[in-house]
C-alpha cells in the first residue's frame, strides 16, 4: 500500500494488487476503518479526504477523521459504506478476482432479466444520453460507478434516482465535477441536508457556490467551525465567517 500526501489534509492511498486490497478489507474497510501508512504528522480527529486507487483498477473518493496513532501510521474512520468503496476499486476491466462485484451485477440483472457481463465494460460502453437515462433508475453498483463520472449532468441525474442512499450524496457533495445545479439540488432538499455529513461535505467541496457555503456554515456544530477557522476552509472569506462564528460562542 502506497500513500501520497496531496495537499493539507488530503491523501491518495493506493494498493498494489487486489489481494492486498482484500487484506485491507478484511482487516480494517469491513468494519469503516481505514490504515493510512504515512510518516505525516496528523491531529487526531483530523478531517480528512482521500483518494483510493487499486493499480490497475478502480478510484473511489472518501472522507475519513482520523482516530488513533499507529506505530507506522494512523488509524481512519471512513464515512460511509465502505463496501461500497471497495466494489468501486473492483469494478474495472483490468481487476482480477472480482467475484463480489460480478455475482452483485448478476443478482441485479437476473432481477431485470438483463444479460449478464461486467458491469464496468456495460456503462464505459454507453453514451453520454444513455449514462443520463440510466442514472436516475440505477441499480447500487451502478450508482457507485456514476457517482464517480467525470459528467456533471451524470451526477445531477443521480439526484433523481429514488433509491439514492444519504452515503452517496455525500459522495455526490464531495465530487471534484460537483456544479451550482447539482449544488442547488442539494440544498432544496430537506431530507438531504438534515444529514450533517451532506452539510460538512458541501462546505468542504471548493466547488460548492461560495453563498451555499457561507448558509451552510451557520448549521455547522462548533467543532467543524473550528476546523474551517484553522484553515480547512475552501476560501479566506468563509474562513473569515467561520472565525467571526466562533467568537459568538465564546
Amino acid at each position: 500500500m502506497r500513500t501520497v500526501r496531496t495537499g493539507p489534509l488530503a491523501f491518495t492511498v493506493e494498493f498494489d494488487s487486489e489481494e492486498e486490497l482484500a487484506a485491507e478489507a478484511r482487516t480494517n474497510l469491513s468494519a469503516g476503518g481505514l490504515r493510512l501508512p504515512t510518516a505525516e504528522k496528523l491531529g487526531i480527529f483530523s478531517r480528512l479526504s482521500l483518494v483510493l486507487r487499486l493499480a490497475g483498477g478502480g478510484e473511489a473518493a472518501a472522507s475519513a477523521t482520523v482516530v488513533a496513532p499507529l506505530p507506522d501510521g494512523f488509524a481512519l474512520a471512513v464515512d460511509g459504506d465502505t463496501a461500497v468503496l471497495v466494489e468501486a476499486l473492483r469494478a474495472h476491466p483490468q481487476a482480477p478476482g472480482d467475484a463480489g462485484l460480478e455475482e452483485a451485477v448478476e443478482e441485479e440483472d437476473e432481477g431485470q432479466g438483463a444479460p449478464r457481463g461486467n458491469v464496468w465494460d456495460r456503462l464505459r460502453s454507453i453514451s453520454r444520453m444513455e449514462k443520463l437515462l440510466l442514472a436516475p433508475k440505477a441499480d447500487r453498483v451502478e450508482r457507485a460507478i456514476l457517482a464517480q463520472d467525470s459528467d456533471p449532468q451524470v451526477l445531477y441525474a443521480l439526484l433523481k434516482n429514488p433509491r439514492l442512499t444519504a452515503d452517496e450524496v455525500i459522495r455526490i457533495a464531495k465530487s471534484p465535477f460537483l456544479t451550482f445545479q447539482t449544488a442547488e439540488a442539494i440544498m432544496k432538499s430537506t431530507q438531504w441536508l438534515s444529514n450533517l455529513e451532506v452539510r460538512v461535505a458541501l462546505v468542504h467541496n471548493a466547488k460548492t457556490p461560495p453563498a451555499f457555503a457561507m448558509r451552510l456554515l451557520h448549521t455547522l456544530p462548533e467543532s467543524e467551525v473550528r476546523t474551517i477557522s484553522h484553515g480547512a476552509a475552501t476560501s479566506m472569506a468563509l474562513k473569515v465567517a467561520a472565525l467571526k462564528k466562533l467568537q459568538g460562542y465564546t
